[in-house]
């Protein structure tokens, strides 16, 4: 790891930019004190795209707002974490619950120097990212589905599909579909 270089990974900002959005992610935006209605606010003074009526609990970790687009009526729980050094896009009727992480990072394990890997996370309309569940680089996952707690999604998800951990039937699946006006059918 030694020759590790980081080669065509862009961070978006300058690192004045990066450094103050470190700082305010630490000393304010993931504290149980500053409120979940002004979240929102500082991720648009930060680059991000946020939609109208999101929910950003507590805890909640945003590694570079910039490459951060979220749709309207979205909830992220408390202790949720972003780490999004690629594009993550969360489309309109979305939850993503406690402690879940969305990773765009990855490495190539066969490089001498460990380089880079990554990919973007796209979460479609209505998708659910349960408690402590994963969603690795590159997923997509579609409309109305479900990445069940403590699931983790390496690949993409089709339309109203539920992955669960070990594969285990869903007890659940019912899940309405969502219309292109984020309103269920």
């Amino acid at each position: 790891m030694r020759g590790f270089t980081g080669a065509g990974y862009d961070k978006g900002r300058a690192l004045p930019v990066q450094a103050a959005w470190y700082a305010v992610l630490h000393l304010v935006f993931a504290t149980w004190w500053f409120p979940a209605r002004w979240r929102p606010a500082l991720l648009r003074a930060f680059g991000a795209r946020v939609g109208q009526r999101v929910l950003i609990r507590r805890g909640v970790r945003v590694h570079w707002p910039w490459k951060l687009d979220i749709g309207d009526d979205v909830w992220i729980g408390e202790d949720a974490w972003i780490l999004n050094l690629e594009p993550v896009t969360i489309g309109h009727d979305c939850c993503v619950s406690q402690g879940a992480l969305l990773c765009t990072g990855s490495h190539r394990r066969r490089s001498a120097t460990f380089e880079f890997d990554n990919g973007p996370i796209r979460l479609e309309a209505g998708s659910w990212i349960a408690a402590r569940a994963v969603v690795l680089r590159g997923v997509t996952v579609a409309s109305g589905a479900v990445v069940g707690a403590g699931a983790v999604a390496h690949r993409d998800l089709a339309p109203g599909e539920v992955l669960t951990v070990g594969g285990a039937p869903a007890t659940d699946v019912s899940v309405p579909p969502v219309s292109a006006k984020g309103t269920t059918a």
